[in-house]
């Protein structure tokens, strides 16, 4: 807060320049989703992701979540959001949305996401759905490759495209594209960003959007190692994007727009069309401004938010023995925070260590181990383990990354002491864990979760959510 909350007179003076020299207030945009990924401080409010708040229950959760976020982002001079993700995690091995999804099923997805975009309008900023028209099916990461999700069109429609649908029906005013091959939707090999038939086709023509379509940032790899950046945001303005995302790079954007507007001059691009899109952007605009910023209470939020995450911790799987007693002196363990993927948070890997935190929540000891431990480092644990009254691991990734899994059963069908393993990002890594090891999903590696855990493990407070998607044995009936 105090980096993004200082808005003297330059930040005016910015604004004003903006307006002077084109007469109208500029997007000022964020991925503010929550959870894995925010870019505000820790002295903001940060909420819990899609899928800790879908884990609540209750769907008014969301749009509390929304509003929280949007009044927040408002008074910071933020106008646009980046989010929600209504994608649908059908794919248990995506490496990318996962727990930014609210679920594995579109119903799932379009009931909780609808809480969220009326939220953050409620809030006074815009929003959009992503990342059309689905990334959840993916086992492949976008920002570094050219993902394909090869299913027929009538699955498609039954998984994929359903969140969209409600979305548009919810009153959703922007919808960003994926970098994603989708042979059904469109055969010719380029990604849904440049696809006339997926942009202008699909989702105008088709589903019936009148509302901003934006892109994804045309810097990620599917579009610049195997297009160029520049070849795709022309590309994705023939498609009927109406915003081209260029996120980091200020050299490229000038090359880009010197490009749309020769292409726009020569007659490559419709004029018609881009005229309508800067017709969509400016009512866009004139909304935002229609809204006047509503007071943010800092202090009130942070209580209401703690709330809002104490709701999410979910107990998983409780043995026949009941929930473990972590005793005097527990044993904790676990990889520290990295960062997932080039959209995750950028993370202080030296103090946000989950043993450590943990260990001194508990009164144990904690140590830092590896992504990926040994069999021989996981040996070490298994005897070492012997002083302690119980165990306690956070997995992080577990199950992209199985030797952490490998550590939980080692320890717990040899070490002799009760294990309890707490998921600090996906749930997917408790499934496949013994039946003895009592199992939480915290949904995010921070201090807050590890503390709420910590709360739920002392008994101080209950674990009252409910996992947001299905277990195997309950796909299997």
């Amino acid at each position: 807060r105090d980096v993004l909350g200082s808005r003297g007179l330059g930040d005016v003076y910015k604004r004003q320049l903006i307006r002077s020299e084109t007469g109208h207030d500029a997007f000022i945009m964020i991925d503010q989703e929550g959870g894995a990924v925010t870019r505000l401080p820790e002295s903001c409010i940060n909420v819990p992701g899609s899928m800790a708040l879908a884990a609540t229950g209750d769907p008014e959760t969301t749009y509390l979540a929304g509003k929280l976020t949007g009044e927040e982002l408002r008074s910071l001079g933020v106008n646009f959001n980046l989010a929600p993700s209504v994608d649908v995690n059908c794919n248990p091995a995506n490496p990318i949305i996962g727990v930014r999804s609210y679920g594995d099923t579109p119903a799932t997805v379009a009931k909780y996401a609808a809480g969220m975009i009326r939220g953050l309008q409620d809030g006074g900023v815009l929003c959009l759905a992503k990342h059309f028209p689905g990334h959840g099916d993916t086992s492949l990461d976008s920002h570094l490759t050219l993902p394909c999700v090869d299913k027929p069109r009538d699955e498609l429609e039954r998984m994929e495209l359903a969140p969209f649908r409600a979305a548009i029906a919810d009153g959703v005013p922007a919808i960003m594209t994926a970098h994603i091959l989708f042979p059904a939707l469109d055969d010719s090999g380029v990604p849904a960003t440049m696809s006339r038939r997926i942009v202008t086709g699909l989702l105008r023509g088709e589903m019936g959007f009148t509302g901003l379509v934006t892109s994804d940032c045309m810097e990620m790899q599917a579009v610049q190692k195997f297009f160029g950046s520049v070849n795709g945001v022309l590309a994705a303005m023939n498609a009927g994007v109406d915003l081209v995302l260029l996120s980091h790079t200020t050299l490229l954007s000038g090359e880009a727009a010197k490009a749309a507007a020769e292409a726009l001059q020569s007659g490559k691009l419709d004029r018609k069309e881009m005229e309508e899109s800067v017709d969509r952007i400016l009512a866009a605009k004139a909304k935002l401004t229609a809204v006047p910023a509503a007071a943010f209470d800092a202090e009130q939020a942070a209580a209401l938010n703690d709330k809002l995450l104490r709701a999410t911790i979910t107990e998983v799987h409780v043995p026949k023995a009941g929930r473990p007693n972590v005793g005097g002196h527990p044993l904790c363990l676990g990889c520290q925070v990295y960062r997932t993927g080039l959209v995750g948070n950028v993370v202080d890997d030296v103090q946000q260590s989950f043993p450590v935190m943990m260990a001194k929540a508990l009164g144990g000891d904690g140590f830092t181990t590896p992504i990926d431990p040994s069999e021989d480092e996981i040996y070490e644990w298994v005897r070492r383990a012997e002083s302690y009254t119980s165990i306690v691991i956070g997995t992080y990734n577990g199950h992209l990354h199985p030797q952490q899994l490998e550590m939980v059963k080692a320890l717990a069908q040899n070490s002799g002491k009760p294990v309890t393993v707490v998921a600090l990002r996906n749930p997917y890594d408790l499934f496949p864990l013994p039946e003895s090891v009592y199992t939480l999903a915290a949904y995010e590696y921070t201090a807050r979760s590890t503390a709420a855990v910590a709360d739920v493990l002392l008994g101080r407070h209950a674990a009252t959510g409910r996992l947001p998607i299905a277990t195997p044995e309950q796909e299997a009936q």
